[in-house]
């Protein structure tokens, strides 16, 4: 039987980390932060490109962001 925590090697291919070492999340501090001021831009909706397809994201009067397809 395998144990489930250890690297495992599959043919040619670095060995497999375990689930809790690639399902970790980034630090806070490795990660990007831009405040949505600037992103709208004075605005209240902008769309945003991604893999072919539009999003919307857009500024409520609750003052709340929806991202919508």
């Amino acid at each position: 039987m395998l144990n489930p925590s250890s690297s495992v090697s599959h043919a040619g291919h670095e060995p497999v980390s375990s689930p809790s070492a690639a399902s970790a999340p980034p630090r806070a501090s490795a990660l990007k932060r831009v405040d949505s001021e600037r992103l709208l831009a004075g605005g209240r909706e902008l769309v945003i490109a991604h893999a072919g397809q539009e999003y919307r994201l857009r500024l409520t009067r609750n003052d709340k962001l929806i991202l919508t397809k």
